[in-house]
């Protein structure tokens, strides 16, 4: 009798245990797919949310509040035309730029697209799209001054204000200056407008855009390059969103788009 129980107990085993491998089996078919195109496939992931979501900052003539308070800029609407190709929606959000990778790991933002110059740290951090627009780091100061300073030796019992993460803070630093880290670029020309600091250094679009007869800061002006440089858009790392974006941007290129935008707002392209 045990013998015969003992056989049936061991049938009832084999069957359940084949029951569940069969289950298990079946579940790993139909659901691995998906999770591997979510995990593997950073452009399936946005196109699924229908969201390219863009990590910026107040940075004319980049990305900017026009009178509506709407953004604008020469990034902005290259991301919005970006958009429009990939099929989502453009969803714009300020950031702290010193976090901007932090950010782009917890996926709370999909792009950092925001006049980002391209440097070691950003391509240890992120996926790099190509170069798109030439830039540099320039130091403003009050206009009337700028003759007095033309040398970087000159600048050396400057007080300096700077972007905290940016490649000004960067150039600063590189020459032995003393900085004070700011929020923003904008917040680097106010502290130079209220006497706070000396001079501030900034990207050439920006000063080009924000300083000099007509503009908020008529005061202030530039000379002296500290850097050269160009932009990129960052990506999270290994994402393929960046080729995507290389592809439209080379689109974009060819059918003189990109030349006219960048025309409009008086920048070089790369």
């Amino acid at each position: 009798m045990k013998k015969i129980f003992a056989l049936i107990l061991a049938g009832l085993m084999l069957f359940s245990f084949a029951a569940c491998g069969g289950n298990t089996d079946s579940e790993t078919t139909t659901a691995a797919p998906n999770e591997n195109v979510a995990a593997d496939s950073d452009l399936a992931y946005i196109k699924d949310k229908g969201t390219l979501v863009v990590g910026i900052t107040n940075y004319a003539p980049m990305d900017y509040p026009d009178e509506n308070g709407e953004w604008t800029g020469f990034d902005a609407e290259f991301a919005r035309l970006a958009g429009e190709k990939l099929g989502v929606a453009v969803e714009f959000i300020e950031i702290d730029w010193d976090n901007k990778f932090l950010e782009l790991r917890g996926k709370t933002i999909d792009c950092v697209w925001n006049g980002m110059t391209i440097t070691d740290e950003a391509l240890a951090n992120a996926t790099v799209s190509n170069a798109y627009v030439k830039n540099a780091q320039v130091v403003v100061m009050a206009a009337d001054k700028l003759a007095e300073y033309a040398t970087v030796e000159s600048l050396a019992d400057l007080t300096f204000a700077a972007e905290a993460g940016s490649a000004g803070e960067k150039a600063i630093a590189e020459n032995g200056l003393e900085c004070t880290a700011v929020l923003t670029q904008a917040d680097a020309l106010q502290e130079v407008k209220s006497g706070a600091a000396d001079a501030c250094v900034i990207d050439i679009t920006m000063a080009n855009a924000m300083t000099g007869e007509g503009t908020s800061y008529a005061d202030l002006g530039y000379s002296l390059e500290l850097t050269t440089e160009e932009y990129g858009i960052a990506c999270r790392q290994g994402s393929d969103l960046a080729a995507a974006l290389n592809d439209i941007m080379a689109e974009l290129k060819a059918d003189g788009t990109l030349q006219g935008l960048a025309d409009k707002y008086e920048l070089t392209l790369a």
